[in-house]
Parts: structure tokens; C-alpha cells; sequence
């Protein structure tokens, strides 16, 4: 089959008018958002709390399956077949074997400036994990065993690189292709996050944020497919900031007091959960997540993300 090369866009005038648009149009949802959210800790919570938890607020953007992408301005996909440079190897874990492409994104299109995190805004982000496609899931990839580290792959494309689509190596089943559409989201932290703990410690039994009724307003508000760029980690089991902190830290007891000051040191760069459409299931429903320190980002050392996962 003969591969056509193209360029990866730049913030050129069509990106930029895609991106305001999709700025224009998210912006009634963040509105809606933050609004529920400052609701629901005013109604559940006494307000020198409630203020202070929405203190800890951070903007986010969801992503969701482009239905029209005539009016949904398209900022990246999940699956399919990857573009990458003619130089650029296919991520490959050495003694398991080639990852499995999750999804790319259009930082050019992409409405990030609405973020509190400094994202590349031109080029391309894509995404790999080694599924278990080629081993039945035997090895995992995991934040506290180094040598798996190159399970889980962060690449960045600058604009203007030459790239070409990329057949998957044998034995790769690609994803079914799913166009993504953003909106801006407030999220809210995990009530275990390090965050919320720095911001409340001591918290007792009988703390506010152990309220059933707050607790279950949040779970509900936060349920869902959740694919997502920056903003608060929506785990499916504990924060994720800690078990990243503690891979990064050499290992130590859960106890080791070290692991919650590394955990506020990371932010989520990306979320991906599993997804019917694009025939994804992590685990037993569960999500993607790699996250990076705020300096390494600035220095677009994706290089130095780190991955993690979690099922129910």
C-alpha cells in the first residue's frame, strides 16, 4: 500500500478559527459546570468550607465522540491509524513487544489556553499502551515496577514534522477510529486527593467531606465516560496522584510520608476511559491515566510522564 505524507497542522488560521469556535462553545459548559459544582458544596457544606473545597476547582477538557463534525470542531481521536514521522520508531516494549495506539490530539485545535496546565498549542500528542494484545494481559504495565515503564508511551510531534500514517506491526488490532470534540469542564478533586488533605488536615471522622449526602451529590455528578485533558483526576479507585508519586519515588511503604508531598507535584495530563465506540475496555470498565510534573510539561519532556491505570 503506498502511504501519503502530510504535515502535522500549525496554528494556522483554519486551527485558530476551530479553536475559537470550540472555545465559544464550551464556555456556556464550563459555565454549567462550576455552577453545579458551587452549588452542590453551598447546599452540602458550611460555607467557610464550601469555599474553601471550591478553591480547589480546576478547569478541565472533557472529551466526547464528535457526532457532527460538520459543527463539532474535531480536536483529536481515539484508535485508528497513527501519523508519525518517517524516523520515529513505533513504541515497542522491549521483550513484550509493539504498544497499541490509544488516541492523538490536535494541540493546534485543541482550546487549551482555558487550562491552568502549559500544553504544547501546536503539534500533535499521541498516545500508546501496551493492551496485552500480544501476551493475553500477562504483563502489566504499572507506576511501581520501572521495567515496565516502557509500556506506556507520551509522543510529541511538532508542528511542521513530516509525517505519515503508520500500518499497525503484526499482531495489533487498531482500535476503531472515534473523532473527539472538547468542552471545557470544571472538575472537582477526589476526596482522598493529597490536595484536598493539605487544604483540610486534620479532618475527623465527623468532617464535613465525609458527609454521605456531599459524597453521593459528587459521585453522581461525576459519573460517565470520562476522557479528559488536565484538570483533576476522576479515579476509579484511589487518587492516582499517589500511586504515580510513589513509582517516581523509588517504591516506599504507602506509609512513607514523602509519597503525598511527590503527589502534589503531578498534574493529569490525560484520562482515558474505556469506551464502547472505539471497542476500548481497560481492565473491568476501567481508565488510562498519565500524568507529569507542571516543569517537565514546560519543557515538553513528555518523555517524563508517567502512566498508570486502574479498573473496578
Amino acid at each position: 500500500m503506498t502511504q501519503s505524507t502530510t504535515t502535522t497542522p500549525s496554528a494556522s488560521t483554519a486551527a485558530n478559527t476551530a479553536a475559537s469556535a470550540s472555545a465559544s462553545t464550551t464556555a456556556g459548559a464550563s459555565a454549567s459546570t462550576t455552577d453545579t459544582l458551587h452549588t452542590l458544596a453551598r447546599e452540602h457544606l458550611p460555607g467557610d468550607i464550601a469555599e474553601r473545597w471550591i478553591g480547589l476547582l480546576r478547569p478541565s477538557l472533557r472529551l466526547e465522540k464528535a457526532t457532527d463534525t460538520g459543527t463539532d470542531p474535531v480536536v483529536g481521536r481515539l484508535g485508528g491509524i497513527p501519523e508519525l514521522p518517517e524516523n520515529e520508531q513505533w513504541p515497542l516494549w522491549d521483550g513484550h513487544g509493539p504498544l497499541s495506539f490509544v488516541g492523538a490530539l490536535d494541540c493546534a485545535v485543541l482550546p487549551s489556553t482555558a487550562l491552568d496546565i502549559d500544553l504544547p498549542t501546536d503539534g500533535t500528542l499521541a498516545f500508546f499502551y501496551f493492551d496485552g494484545q500480544l501476551d493475553d494481559g500477562c504483563a502489566l504495565v504499572a507506576p511501581d515496577e520501572p521495567d515496565s515503564w516502557a509500556g506506556a508511551r507520551v509522543l510529541y510531534i511538532p508542528a511542521g514534522v513530516p509525517v505519515a500514517e503508520r500500518a499497525a506491526p503484526e499482531g495489533i488490532r487498531p482500535y476503531p477510529e472515534v473523532p473527539l470534540t472538547a468542552r471545557l469542564e470544571t472538575t472537582a478533586p477526589y476526596l482522598w486527593h493529597p490536595v484536598v488533605h493539605r487544604e483540610f488536615a486534620p479532618m475527623p471522622d465527623d468532617h464535613p467531606l465525609w458527609g454521605d449526602d456531599f459524597q453521593e451529590a459528587l459521585w453522581d455528578h461525576m459519573e460517565g465516560t470520562e476522557h479528559r485533558i488536565g484538570g483533576h483526576a476522576n479515579p476509579v479507585q484511589d487518587e492516582v496522584e499517589s500511586e504515580v508519586a510513589r513509582g517516581a519515588l523509588g517504591s516506599p511503604p504507602w506509609d512513607d510520608p514523602r509519597i503525598k508531598e511527590e503527589a502534589l507535584r503531578w498534574v493529569l495530563l490525560a484520562q482515558f476511559d474505556t469506551d464502547d465506540d472505539a471497542d476500548m475496555m481497560w481492565g473491568d470498565c476501567g481508565a488510562l491515566y498519565w500524568l507529569i510534573r507542571p516543569e517537565d510539561l514546560a519543557e515538553r519532556r513528555f518523555d517524563r510522564a508517567m502512566f498508570t491505570w486502574q479498573c473496578s
